[in-house]
């Protein structure tokens, strides 16, 4: 077994809780930050979601196991305190450069010198955050699929800077919180998982935004053709609208219109997914 016993991860949000609660539930330690008491809140009410679906969905869990990873959750709005300890500290805020870099700054000068950084990133390189941790070395990406308890990957991938036995540390880690470790071997922007996808969810985001089709007739072609058990839009609403309009805001001119789309027809309503209870469709 690797030496990580205490994890801190940052981020309540839909993948965050998720990363938090699966490694609470694989036995470990586990603090989860967040900005403030109202994101707290909102944490705790999706950590006590959680509990039900693994009971509903994984194999084992409703025998207590689910609940008692509640046991070794702690939950702050404390950065400081979030890191005093840490073994490993898993980043998962909102997908915008300059708000990772000033957040692994602040955590360089707060955390133990032997802690190890990753990112969470969906899209953005880990070299492009490297300098500003401090701690180049100790510094990866860890890239979580969401639905955690099903999708069940952990890409692993370094800069020319990691070292070698921390990646390797990292890539043991993820299996020991049950997921599928996939070991990148060099830098590429979208790991393997979204190399793929986000070419086709972008295709599907083109076919809606230029008034091809609708989004649900665009998911239906998909299932219909190729069997699939979801399309495009549906994806998109168990990510969650905010990572995919982050993303294209920070894209070429097309990207920032399919963003101000997105932003205009669908967040700006209230619609921002799956755990909002409604995005591209209803689910209250």
């Amino acid at each position: 077994m690797t030496d990580i016993r205490r994890v801190t991860v940052l981020g309540t949000g839909v993948l965050g809780a998720q990363i938090a609660f699966q490694t609470a539930h694989s036995g470990f330690e586990v603090t989860a930050y967040d900005i403030d008491d109202a994101a707290l809140e909102r944490g705790r009410a999706t950590f006590a979601e959680l509990v039900a679906t693994y009971e509903r969905e994984v194999d084992g869990a409703a025998d207590g196991r689910a609940s008692a990873a509640l046991d070794r959750l702690t939950l702050t709005a404390d950065l400081a305190a979030a890191a005093s300890g840490a073994d490993l500290i898993i980043e998962a805020i909102p997908e915008i450069l300059e708000l990772k870099r000033e957040t692994f700054g602040k955590l360089n000068s707060l955390a133990p010198e032997a802690t190890i950084f990753a990112t969470n990133s969906s899209s953005l390189l880990p070299s492009a955050i490297a300098d500003a941790t401090g701690r180049p070395d100790r510094f990866l990406a860890l890239h979580f699929a969401n639905r955690i308890w099903t999708s069940n990957t952990a890409e692993v991938m370094g800069t020319p800077e990691t070292s070698p036995a921390v990646f390797d540390t990292v890539v043991e880690f993820a299996g020991e919180i049950d997921m599928v470790p996939i070991p990148i071997h060099k830098e590429k922007a979208g790991y393997v998982l979204n190399s793929l996808l986000i070419p086709f969810l972008n295709a599907g985001v083109e076919l809606a935004a230029d008034g091809y089709a609708t989004p649900q007739d665009v998911d239906k072609v998909w299932r219909i053709g190729t069997g699939s058990p979801m399309g495009p839009f549906q994806i998109l609403d168990i990510i969650g609208l905010n990572t995919p309009y982050n993303i294209m805001s920070a894209g070429d001119e097309r990207n920032r219109g399919f963003a101000a789309w997105i932003k205009e027809n669908y967040l700006d309503q209230g619609r921002s997914g799956l755990a909002a209870g409604k995005g591209f469709y209803d689910y209250e």
